[in-house]
């Protein structure tokens, strides 16, 4: 009698190069992480089989994003010794490290969160050079002499933008949990307590990190689409942990897309938004049942924004209390926010004219930018007449019903670039990258 023996299944996997001569023979399957849950959320099963490359993508304020810039400011006979402060459309600059003696050249180092005053920082400097739009240029010399000229992006041989963390997998949302108002980088107006509002952060399903959270194809190297230009993943990002992992990057600003970033107003003062895509190749069934991963299973920790700790921390049952992504994109929430010029009451002294993070609105021509326009709905709470709406949804904290009145993530931007990064792959415009080396940081 024979011994029979019963044969497990065989995993399933395949090689970055096996896909990227899929994609050369126009045989691959790219889907858009949107494309891929929407597929999933209907009820129909996505095998191993059916996707090759997933692109995931995520658009919103990232403070950690700087630009590193170097270009001639002067001629070699009119030259100064040195640059000790520097000015780009009155933003500050860091002039170095090298300080390119005696030769008109500055080389700079300029954050997204330094600012010329409370309106005008350094991502609406940088969207301004995207834009191709001329930048006035102050140098201040070691002599005491002072350097006046106007560049352009055109004129700047050497133009990254760079991060030391973007692309958090999953970040926060906040509300203040004391009486009155407080000043934070997470609220437009000041936040208003106890438990009044809830703003909150990050791109859910769509995120890159979210696709891969063990990091098997996003490394050290991977190629990537940032606000539109090709880049490169450089390693983990500052304050990158196993649980919440974060990416340094950086890509050429020349060939970025002025709707992918900008400037951002904040009641604590400006900061800069920023977009990145980036494909995940479905390389074994580990992977795609991470890519397969919904909203409605990522957490969304609820912090005070006094301390950044979970709300409720110490007091007993409900503290700590998470929500999911889907709270807050889900659940007949809108993408987009919308203007209805019917509904304008002409208000002389516009109210979201005033308060809209990225000046969007026009309020003299009544109408909305749509390159400048992030959805964050601010405009909603504030327009006296109802104008601008969309549902932000109602967040349950602590047993009470808290309403979104800011998102400080654009869905529907992260939606488009992850198309944006497909429509790249299929054509044979952007070539899916294995990584150098592994990032040590992974769950």
């Amino acid at each position: 009698m024979k011994k029979l023996i019963k044969m497990g299944s065989k995993k399933k996997s395949r090689t970055v190069t096996e896909v990227k001569e899929k994609i050369e023979k126009g045989e691959a399957v790219v889907l858009t992480a949107d494309e891929l849950c929407d597929r999933v959320r209907s009820g129909e099963e996505v095998k191993f089989e059916d996707v090759d490359v997933v692109t995931s993508a995520t658009c919103g304020v990232k403070s950690g994003t700087f630009a590193v810039l170097s270009f001639k400011v002067a001629e070699r006979r009119e030259a100064f010794e040195r640059a000790e402060r520097v000015f780009l459309n009155g933003v500050p600059a860091f002039p170095g490290p090298c300080p390119n003696e005696r030769l008109g050249i500055v080389d700079l180092i300029v954050y997204g969160t330094a600012r010329r005053d409370e309106k005008y920082g350094g991502g609406h400097l940088f969207r301004a050079l995207v834009a191709g739009e001329e930048v006035e240029v102050v140098v201040e010399t070691v002599e005491g002499g002072k350097v006046e000229t106007r560049t352009s992006l055109e004129e700047i041989p050497f133009a990254r933008l760079c991060s030391t963390r973007n692309v958090y997998k999953n970040y926060f949302a906040f509300v203040n949990s004391q009486e009155g108002e407080v000043a934070s980088i997470f609220s437009v107006r000041k936040f208003a307590g106890p438990l009044k509002e809830l703003t909150f952060s990050g791109c859910g399903e769509l995120n890159p990190l979210e696709k891969d959270p063990l990091l098997e194809t996003v490394g050290v190297g991977t190629r990537i689409l940032m606000n539109g230009a090709e880049g490169f993943v450089v390693g983990e990002g500052t304050r990158s942990t196993a649980e919440k992992p974060n990416l340094m990057g950086f890509a050429e600003m020349h060939g970025m897309l002025p709707e992918y970033l900008g400037g951002f107003r904040t009641s604590a003062g400006p900061e800069v938004w920023s977009s990145w895509a980036v494909p995940i190749p479905v390389l074994n069934e580990r992977i795609l049942e991470s890519v397969k991963r919904l909203d409605e299973e990522i957490k969304l920790g609820v912090l005070d924004v006094h301390d950044r700790l979970p709300v409720g921390a110490g007091e007993g049952a409900g503290a700590g209390e998470e929500v999911t992504y889907a709270d807050v994109w889900q659940r007949d929430c809108d993408l987009s926010v919308r203007f209805d010029r019917r509904r304008c009451l002409e208000c002389e002294d516009c109210r979201v004219a005033g308060v809209c993070p990225t000046d969007a609105f026009d309020p003299q021509t009544k109408r909305v930018s749509e390159e400048l326009c992030c959805n964050c709905g601010t405009c909603v709470r504030s327009c006296e007449g109802g104008a601008f709406y969309g549902n932000l949804g109602t967040v349950s904290v602590l047993g009470r019903a808290v309403p979104v009145t800011l998102r400080q993530s654009d869905r529907k931007r992260a939606v488009k670039l992850a198309e944006v990064l497909k429509q790249k792959i299929l054509e044979g415009n952007f070539t899916i990258s294995e990584p150098v080396s592994r990032i040590s940081k992974a769950v």
